[in-house]
């Protein structure tokens, strides 16, 4: 879907930006998602319901706000940072409320999804190596859509 966005917002004119952390962004990405099971499995991380259970809940709600935030981008949706000249800034769906919502369910799934079956220290890498790389992430999208649609942050 990211792929197919990217090409759409290409063929319009997408400019995109920041494109040397992309590759960062996501190496930060498969240290949780590999990092999680392989925790668990070499270290023989236990169940705890009263842990896993909320933290599943959690990663839940996380991706259901993640996929909230594409169904609101609907075309304009990518893993990149794309601007397209012309389209306003979204302000539908959780955009109503936040501006980087989707960071928020990236936030929240980094410390619960590895939780959900005690696996404290891909939580905790993850969750130091991900703030590095949405500090980085936030100021260069912050500045396209400042170029995109000056007034507006």
């Amino acid at each position: 879907m990211s792929r197919r966005h990217l090409a759409w917002a290409r063929r319009r004119g997408g400019v995109e930006h920041g494109r040397r952390h992309y590759p960062g962004f996501i190496a930060v990405q498969a240290v949780l998602l590999a990092g999680a099971p392989l925790e668990v499995w070499l270290l023989h991380r236990p169940f705890v319901p009263a842990l896993g259970w909320p933290m599943l809940t959690i990663a839940v709600l996380a991706q259901a706000l993640r996929w909230w935030c594409i169904a609101s981008l609907r075309e304009q949706w990518n893993t990149r940072v794309v601007t397209v000249p012309g389209l306003p800034l979204v302000d539908r769906g959780p955009y109503r409320f936040l501006r980087h919502p989707n960071y928020v369910a990236v936030v929240a799934e980094g410390v619960a999804l590895p939780l959900v079956h005690t696996a404290w220290l891909t939580a905790a890498v993850f969750t130091v190596a991900n703030l590095g790389m949405l500090a980085v992430r936030l100021r260069v999208e912050n500045a396209a859509l400042r170029q995109a649609a000056p007034g507006t942050g």
